[in-house]
């Protein structure tokens, strides 16, 4: 009896052992699962598009100082952030993220229109709306950070999610003293 006994709870811890890998997988950055991948994905184009009006509202003369170095403190945080991802995409077998169908509301994206109203606008006016849209942007990469967070699997990207969420939180009270200012 002892021995059936024995081998029923070996049996049952191998089938839980397998039910927990049929959820994850493995790879050169340890276990994944698929919000790994999703925040990956998502998380690529949303940088992009971040550096994208980085530079936008960077080329603008009579920017603020102030805002000219955010903007500056935003690319050189989120493109390092971008070639980690993407090797942990390609590590995981899984296809890079692209902007393809984001639109403006969904994560924070700007829409079309939205860039071109900054590409559009100069000086004082060009930083007050780098700042509105950045602070929506920011906002959207904190709530997929969190969601990184409560459902992610790999250590390193929910790592990531928290650095995201320390620092673009501290951005966006940055960048609101900066529009009441």
């Amino acid at each position: 009896m002892k021995r059936i006994f024995a081998s029923l709870i070996s049996f049952t811890t191998v089938l839980g052992l397998a039910a927990c890998g049929a959820s994850a997988n493995t790879g050169g950055s340890g276990e994944f699962n698929d919000a790994d991948v999703m925040f990956a994905q998502m998380m690529i184009p949303h940088h992009e598009q971040a550096i994208e009006m980085s530079d936008l509202v960077g080329s603008k003369s009579g920017l603020d100082p102030e805002i000219a170095a955010l903007a500056e403190q935003v690319k050189a945080a989120q493109a390092p952030e971008i070639d980690k991802l993407n090797a942990w995409l390609e590590e995981w077998g899984a296809a890079a993220g692209d902007m393809d169908g984001m639109d403006h509301g969904m994560d924070g994206m700007m829409s079309e229109d939205d860039l071109k109203a900054l590409a559009d606008a100069d000086g004082t006016t060009a930083g007050d709306l780098f700042l509105e849209q950045m602070i929506d942007h920011h906002e959207g990469a904190v709530d997929m950070a969190e969601t990184e967070v409560a459902d992610g699997a790999n250590a390193e990207a929910i790592a990531m999610a928290e650095s995201i969420i320390e620092s673009q939180t501290a951005e966006i009270e940055k960048m609101q003293s900066l529009l009441t200012k």
